[in-house]
């Protein structure tokens, strides 16, 4: 379905009574909530909704992560909330433990962002609750709510729309006929609209890059550049996000020859899921990847950690709209 919304098939047009019928459902569900304020929890601090309109990988990990950075250098103490999408915790909600949890508890994007980041994150299908145990479980003085943007119990200061710039909006349709979750016109309501894989800001949007900054062995911890690999550029390539071809082509634009393994999102993994990888080849995965790969994890895997570049721009208009919501005055 990604490849006929995303490649603009004329047959799915026979789906459009469909797709008329969620736009009408969903756009009617977002009015009621804007119409009735006692529908809608709102966070006592300041709480950023990271999501997307359409399906497939869009890079909000990457954003909420950048996010993480750019608060804790303001001197300020974020968390995260999120669905925790394929997680099996105790009970919800959960509050992430990094030494404790593992992926399949704890599901893998949250549980890279706990990592990676050091800050609490709390994950539960019920977005508002997630966000009041987090209050509850540690000091916190902005939330970021990794996806979430079609949550509307959950009240939000800011919302950041995430589109893939080479996929865009697809044929612009709602499901089924098309990838949207909501129609075109909800992304003209959002405060900030950014284009992954944009190499710079325009009218369409606020420019995002994805730049590798090291090649991270999953057992040793060793970092090396990519510019520094002295190993074997043959390698073998996995990707289990939403859209894995924007992995394999940062790989072959750092040289390397690659063998692609495509695996769906969020899928798991066990110690015979790469026995078609060439054992005597390096094997170079998406961090996301790797944090359920840890365990079995053999000598010659590595996986790319990257960070998400955005424009000076970008930065004080986001800057701009924090002051408004009295960030400054925590």
């Amino acid at each position: 379905m990604l490849r006929a919304w995303y490649g603009q098939q004329r047959w799915l047009v026979l789906l459009r009574p469909l797709s008329s019928l969620y736009s009408y459902v969903v756009t009617r569900r977002r009015r009621r909530y804007l119409a009735d304020a006692s529908r809608v929890w709102q966070s006592p601090v300041p709480l950023i909704v990271v999501g997307n309109i359409t399906l497939g990988g869009t890079g909000k990990t990457p954003m909420c992560i950048w996010l993480i950075d750019y608060f804790r250098n303001q001197g300020l103490r974020p968390g995260l909330i999120s669905r925790g999408y394929g997680a099996v915790p105790p009970s919800t909600p959960w509050l992430i433990d990094p030494a404790r949890d593992n992926p399949f508890q704890a599901g893998d994007e949250p549980l890279l962002i706990a990592s990676r980041c050091g800050v609490p994150v709390v994950i539960d299908p019920d977005r508002p609750r997630a966000a009041r145990h987090l209050l509850a479980s540690a000091e916190v003085d902005v939330i970021i709510s990794d996806d979430g943007l079609q949550h509307y119990a959950l009240g939000r200061d800011l919302e950041i729309l995430m589109v893939d710039a080479v996929r865009e909006l697809g044929n612009r349709r709602c499901l089924p006929e098309g990838p949207l979750r909501e129609p075109v016109s909800r992304a003209k309501a959002v405060d900030f609209f950014v284009r992954n894989g944009a190499p710079a800001d325009s009218e369409l949007g606020f420019g995002m890059i994805l730049e590798p900054v090291a090649l991270v062995n999953l057992c040793s911890g060793e970092r090396i550049a990519p510019q520094d690999w002295e190993g074997s550029r043959l390698a073998n390539a996995v990707a289990g996000i939403g859209n894995p071809e924007r992995f394999f082509n940062t790989l072959e634009r750092l040289s390397f020859q690659l063998k692609r393994h495509a695996y769906t999102d969020h899928a798991e993994y066990h110690a015979d899921s790469f026995a078609a990888c060439d054992p005597h080849k390096p094997l170079i995965m998406t961090e996301k990847d790797a944090i359920k790969c840890a365990s079995f994890a053999r000598s010659n895997w590595w996986y790319l950690s990257i960070e998400a570049s955005l424009s000076d721009a970008f930065i004080v208009a986001l800057q701009s709209r924090l002051d408004r919501v009295c960030l400054r005055e925590i």
